[in-house]
């Protein structure tokens, strides 16, 4: 699955030719990159080398004023068709990816347990925080959204009350952990 190939031939689809900074552009106004893994800065490398797939392709060369040369694409029929099979892919992919959080977690520096409930409270009030960053940023948005779209929206803000959830529940269990950790002896590591 590949979020930018599907963005950039979806823009191309959607609204028909144009150069990589209207395309940078319409990215931005979308806010992509608050509610997808696109990087708007990646938009210029991902479009050449859809082009050079044969995905895309070169219809003419612009050239406002002063400014640079600008090289305008269009969707080809391969593009369209593998728009098609990228929509339906990345409807059935299930993508759940580990989180480091976990790996910090199941490998706590024994010299600092104490610290770590003080950490993890700091970590449940940036998790708070960006929830409500992003429930006032998805309020302002909705005047504008589809109804597809206040569903993803709404994906993002669920996702982040379930880990805050779980956070909390992890801090009620904080102390048996620090317990277990603080029991461990750890092997010696020269004996086979």
């Amino acid at each position: 699955m590949s979020s930018i190939r599907l963005f950039i031939l979806d823009a191309f689809e959607r609204y028909g030719e144009m150069h990589g900074h209207q395309l940078r552009l319409q990215a931005e106004q979308e806010r992509i990159s608050l509610w997808t893994d696109v990087s708007v800065g990646a938009l210029y490398g991902a479009l050449k080398r859809l082009a050079s797939d044969g995905l895309l392709t070169e219809v003419r060369t612009e050239r406002e004023g002063n400014f640079p040369e600008r090289q305008v694409y269009a969707i080809t029929e391969s593009g369209r068709v593998a728009l098609t099979q990228l929509r339906r892919s990345t409807l059935l992919e299930v993508v759940h990816r580990p989180d480091p959080f976990d790996l910090a977690l199941a490998r706590l520096d024994p010299e600092r347990l104490d610290e770590l409930p003080r950490t993890i409270q700091e970590r449940a009030v940036a998790l708070e925080k960006l929830l409500a960053d992003t429930v006032a940023n998805n309020e302002r948005a909705k005047p504008w959204l589809s109804t597809g779209e206040e569903f993803v929206i709404a994906h993002g803000e669920h996702r982040l009350r379930s880990e805050i959830d779980w956070l909390r529940s992890l801090q009620q269990h904080l102390p048996a952990i620090v317990a277990d950790e603080k029991s461990r002896v750890e092997p010696d590591r020269a004996t086979p």
